[in-house]
């Protein structure tokens, strides 16, 4: 049984209340609210085995490594790696992207070499090509999408040529919800020579996601996104492809001998992983990974659909409502516009009413250009959210909607 009741107990803050009403969190996408099961495991590791790592014999030191190791292998059991030695962890998914279009742009790019984008990129998967543009003169091709917000995977076949070195794309939009055909995506690349990044940040807290059966090259996401701390993420690289890469940092730890004369580094993943990491975060990140394999994902997955599907329909009932995105795979984010009411207007009116959304262009403004829009206002949903808080958000709405 999904007992929503007693999920919601898990996260104390939405028991609380925003300008006298309660608080209706639906701004997922942007982050999650932390179960008390994942905040206690970082208070008592902080309290009882707080030691660098890796780099000490005292006690302290030796169990502070043992947890962050063992984090790094629930983060492989919960994707299917095939080694945790495929699992480095960053400060998130833009650092993740970020980490591979430096060293894979210096190691296997030049001038007139392409990567392959999507129109629905995040800025995160866009800025740090570009960069890469100016700085080494590479091309940047995007595949475009139909008016119900689903890529065109005809025309992404013809993007391909002599000079394609990556793909890069996100498995599911954070503003239209579309869930992208990555496994085709990245089978249509590689039957090209050409590997694939994929971006599972807004996929990975709502579906199982096993990078063996996509076959993925790359795969990033944040910790923050699915229950967990912030500042942790994580850069899934196939073994073959992160021994090939250089660093990407110098430092600490991810060394194996330093003098003046040459430096040789470390083993994988240390070899990405220069300084003291969050080792205190990591352990907030397998935590949250265990409360979603409890629920199972699987029944997460079927609660938010159903949840998604009902806020579709409520909100549909709305005069003058426009949902942008209407793919036939989608996940639990819901873009939309009323009438003509600026989304910023709405968002704020809301918040007075204790609902929480997102607004503005969610760091995808070449989408809402495609979109024709400056922005919209965005609900997302995740595991604890309730049918109840969808109709505080249409009522709101249509509150909101009697003031213009």
């Amino acid at each position: 049984m999904y007992d929503i009741a007693k999920i919601r107990e898990d996260f104390p803050i939405l028991a609380r209340t925003v300008y006298g009403h309660p608080l209706v969190y639906l701004d997922n996408g942007a982050t999650t609210q932390k179960p008390r099961v994942m905040v206690d495991a970082l208070v008592n590791e902080y309290y009882s085995a707080n030691a660098n790592v890796h780099r000490g014999v005292h006690y302290l030191s030796q169990q502070a490594t043992e947890l962050h190791e063992a984090s790094r292998e629930t983060v492989r059991r919960f994707i299917n790696a095939c080694s945790t030695d495929e699992i480095v962890f960053t400060r998130g998914t833009t650092e993740s992207v970020n980490l591979l279009a430096s060293t894979f742009g210096d190691e296997f790019m030049g001038a007139g070499d392409e990567v392959i984008l999507s129109v629905m990129e995040h800025h995160s998967n866009i800025v740090p090509w570009q960069l890469l543009a100016a700085r080494k003169g590479i091309g940047i091709k995007v595949i475009p999408m139909n008016d119900q917000g689903e890529l065109l995977m005809d025309e992404y076949e013809k993007l391909f040529s002599e000079r394609t070195k990556l793909v890069s794309v996100t498995h599911a939009s954070n503003v239209l919800g579309t869930v992208n055909p990555v496994k085709e995506i990245i089978a249509k690349a590689h039957a090209h020579g050409v590997p694939c990044l994929v971006d599972a940040a807004q996929s990975v807290p709502h579906t199982v996601v096993d990078v063996q059966d996509l076959d993925a090259d790359f795969l990033v996401f944040s910790a923050h996104k699915m229950y967990g701390p912030t500042g942790v993420g994580v850069l899934y690289g196939k073994e073959k492809w992160l021994d090939a890469l250089p660093p990407y940092q110098g430092g600490g730890e991810m060394i194996q001998h330093v003098s003046f004369e040459k430096t040789t580094f470390n083993e994988l993943p240390f070899k990405f992983e220069a300084g003291t990491p969050d080792y205190i975060g990591t352990t907030g990140l397998a935590q949250a990974i265990d409360y979603v394999n409890a629920l199972g994902m699987d029944q997460i997955a079927a609660h938010e659909h159903d949840l998604t599907q009902y806020a579709i329909d409520r909100l549909r009932e709305i005069p003058g409502m426009r949902i942008f995105g209407e793919a036939a795979h989608r996940g639990s984010v819901i873009s939309f516009l009323v009438g003509n009411i600026h989304h910023f207007d709405m968002g704020t009116l809301l918040d007075r009413l204790g609902i929480a959304v997102r607004t503005g262009h969610h760091c995808a403004q070449p989408l809402m250009q495609r979109l024709g829009v400056e922005g919209t206002v965005r609900a997302s949903f995740a595991l604890y959210n309730t049918r109840d808080e969808v109709d505080a958000l249409v009522a709101g709405i249509e509150r909101v909607m009697k003031m213009f």
